[in-house]
């Protein structure tokens, strides 16, 4: 019994030591897969962060590379726009040099030209003043023999005595005012632009008629009666849109537009062509269109000024000042264009101040600001001098500017050389030819008055009016006017064409005397 009670003691003392080994075992196994578990998530993590950086990491290189791309790309362009501005502004800068090396060489042939004609003249001037002492020994001989002889009576002799001391007195007079003319021209060399501009200032006229209208040509008469609209609806629309006159006549697949306003003429004109080739007209589409026009129109006067500006040399000007040059564009003084006039002043003034030793770039700024004041002359009281001397000095410019816009049409005194430079490089570039063209009518009556000056003088033979009216040669009797009386005669008709007639630029006399001797052999 008590063995029996022994045995079952060690068999369950053996069991409970069985089940202490295999749940201690089973804790270590547990905790070994907990461990492993851990591990292959500490793994697992750390592959996905790893993975994660690596996109990361493409995206920011990619990201990268496009921003370099772009960059590089902007790069470029600025790059390439700025060569192509440095190769415009070489090619500028060559142009002018050559032009410059070109007037240089003109000059410098002048110049000798010049010293030759002045060396030629001393000579003959020389060869007249022994002549003419000569002709006086001779001539008092003559009446040292008149008096000798003494077959006159008193009276006779005395009236002959005055004839001949009368023409004495008329040689010394025409040689004396021949001695005068050539010393001024050795002096005049420093005041020669003074002279030449004060001497070609004329008036021209602003506008004509033919000026104040556009024709817009038509596929078809048919589609007058869609300008019109229904009651004319269409054409006040347009008109009301545009402040232009539109008048359809019996003129075949043609429209005229008429407006003093060359701005609005031309909005109105390009209104038109749009909407005829879109063929939609009726009151809403004709004021879309106008103002679509009318908004890249006022891009288009802004590029016009301000391309004005950069072909006239200067720096970017005020946008007020280069709005109102864009306006010349549209605006004409006979046939000639009044920006390309006022950049054409512009580089004539600027040649006129480099030769007088002048600031260029103010000769250039009141060359291109003179007729400034046409822009908007219609629109404010006064003469387009004074109104574009009150424009250029409101917008910042200096008083030598100003006062050359204000006189360059002698409307207040000239301070300085600057009016008179502007009205002599005005009246230049006006009446150079081609510059502006006139009627047939003002023409012809311009050259039948310089012929009739011509004739108008005793002694004067024929008189031909030539160069399109631009110079006067008159012919006169040998028997009846000498060589003094003839530079008396060109003086006198040169001073009553400048007192009777107005003309542009300048006109050239000359007088022609010749003796033709004839014999015929029999």
């Amino acid at each position: 019994m008590i063995l029996l009670a022994a045995n079952i003691y060690l068999i369950g003392s053996a069991i409970f030591v069985g089940g202490a080994l295999l749940g201690y075992w089973l804790l270590v196994w547990k905790d070994r897969n907990l461990r492993a578990t851990h591990v292959l998530q500490k793994e697992s993590v750390l592959d996905a962060a790893r993975r994660e950086a690596e996109t990361i990491l493409r995206e920011a290189r990619l990201q990268a590379s496009e921003e370099a791309l772009k960059f590089r790309e902007q790069t470029e362009k600025s790059f390439a726009a700025c060569r192509l501005e440095l190769a415009e502004t070489e090619a500028r800068v060559t142009e002018r040099e050559k032009l410059i090396n070109r007037q240089l060489e003109n000059l410098m042939q002048e110049e000798g030209t010049l010293h030759a004609q002045q060396a030629e003249l001393q000579k003959k001037s020389n060869a007249l003043d022994a002549a003419q002492q000569e002709l006086a020994e001779l001539g008092r001989e003559r009446r040292e023999k008149l008096q000798s002889i003494g077959r006159l009576s008193e009276a006779d002799a005395r009236a002959q005595l005055l004839k001949e001391v009368e023409q004495e007195a008329q040689a010394d007079a025409g040689a004396f005012s021949r001695r005068i003319v050539e010393e001024a021209k050795l002096r005049a060399e420093e005041k020669a632009r003074w002279i030449i501009s004060t001497a070609i200032q004329r008036y021209a006229g602003e506008h004509t008629f033919g000026n104040s209208s556009a024709t817009v040509a038509l596929p078809g008469d048919e589609i007058k009666g869609r300008i019109i609209g229904r009651d004319g609806r269409n054409i006040r629309s347009f008109e009301a849109a545009t402040g232009v006159t539109v008048l359809i006549d019996d003129t075949p697949n043609a429209v005229v537009l008429s407006g003093f306003d060359p701005v609005r003429r031309e909005i109105a004109r390009e209104a038109m062509t749009r909407l005829i080739l879109d063929g939609r007209i009726h009151p809403t589409r004709i004021e879309e269109v106008v103002a679509k026009v009318q908004e890249e129109m006022d891009e288009t006067i802004t590029r016009a000024g301000e391309d004005a500006v950069a072909r006239a040399g200067l720096p970017p000007m005020h946008p007020e000042i280069v709005r109102l040059l864009g306006r010349l564009k549209f605006r004409h003084s006979f046939s000639q264009n009044v920006l390309d006039h006022s950049v054409e002043v512009a580089h004539l003034m600027s040649l006129m101040a480099g030769e007088l030793g002048l600031d260029i770039a103010t000769a250039k700024r009141a060359g291109l600001l003179h007729d400034i004041g046409k822009a908007v002359n219609h629109e404010v009281e006064g003469s387009h001098a004074l109104v574009g001397a009150e424009i250029v000095r409101r917008c910042g410019e200096s008083e030598a500017v100003v006062n050359g816009v204000a006189s360059h049409h002698n409307e207040v005194p000239s301070v300085g050389p600057w009016g008179v430079l502007v009205s002599a490089a005005d009246a230049i570039s006006a009446s150079r030819p081609g510059a502006r063209s006139e009627t047939m009518t003002v023409y012809i009556k311009r050259v039948e008055d310089l012929e009739r000056i011509g004739l108008s003088f005793p002694g004067v033979e024929k008189v031909y009016a030539v160069q399109a009216g631009r110079e006067l040669r008159v012919l006169v009797q040998p028997d009846k006017i000498n060589d003094e009386e003839a530079q008396t005669l060109v003086r006198n008709i040169t001073r009553k064409i400048e007192d009777e007639l107005q003309y542009p630029g300048q006109i050239r006399v000359t007088v022609v005397r010749e003796t033709r001797c004839i014999e015929f052999a029999k």
